[in-house]
């Protein structure tokens, strides 16, 4: 678990939440992983992420309206970068584009503004060089995983004196950041950004226990 926690560190979010005090903290996301569809073949792992963030997006304590975006990560088993990638989205909603290779991660990455998000099971078409495969990636999500409402409000409860110190008046002077990730079981990343305090909480996805912290 430490391992794990390390790993989601760097990741330094907020719909709807009343929260400490009556206080409705829907105000201050930036950042909201909200669903996470997988794909695998023996040729490659394939990961489509739902995601409202902020624009500009800074992690610097002050939460501006967002927009919605859907972000492919694409990991051939092997790969020298060279390839060309596409893919089609079908359905709603529908999206298609080439994915530019990143060195640093060794895997390739396509990143579109949609007005809406899939739910369950999203049907893509992907091309390499022209060759096309058909594949179903499948939400991460059970009817027990939380929502990021529902992970923010956990992390409010566990950081209540971090609240309170971050909260001026009836003013809270900080920004969210959640993420629901996949390492072998799901979890939820909270980050809570302060002007001068920062807090990271891992959570479990579906009882909402603490797992983890760090604080700076």
């Amino acid at each position: 678990m430490k391992k794990l926690f390390l790993l989601l560190i760097p990741l330094l979010a907020l719909p709807s939440l009343a929260g400490c005090k009556g206080e409705d903290y829907t105000k201050y996301l930036s950042f909201v992983k909200s669903d996470v569809f997988v794909a695998e073949t023996e040729d490659f792992s394939l990961t489509l992420s739902c995601i409202t963030r902020e624009v500009p997006y800074a992690s610097d304590g002050v939460a501006c309206a967002g927009q919605q975006l859907i972000e492919i990560e694409l990991k051939p088993a092997e790969t020298d970068g060279t390839e060309n990638y596409s893919v089609v989205l079908e359905g709603t909603p529908s999206l298609s584009g080439e994915l530019s290779y990143r060195s640093v991660k060794g895997d390739f990455f396509l990143s579109q503004s949609v007005t809406s998000f899939p739910e369950g099971s999203v049907s893509l078409r992907l091309s390499k060089d022209g060759e096309a495969t058909e594949l179903t990636a499948s939400s991460v999500k059970t009817e027990n995983t939380l929502t990021p409402e529902e992970a923010v409000n956990f992390a409010v409860q566990a950081e209540s004196e971090l609240i309170s110190r971050m909260t001026a008046g009836k003013t809270f002077r900080g920004e969210f950041q959640v993420r629901l990730l996949r390492r072998g079981r799901t979890y939820y990343y909270v980050g809570i950004v302060g002007e001068k305090e920062n807090a990271a909480l891992l959570l479990d996805a579906e009882t909402g226990e603490v797992l983890a912290r760090r604080k700076r």
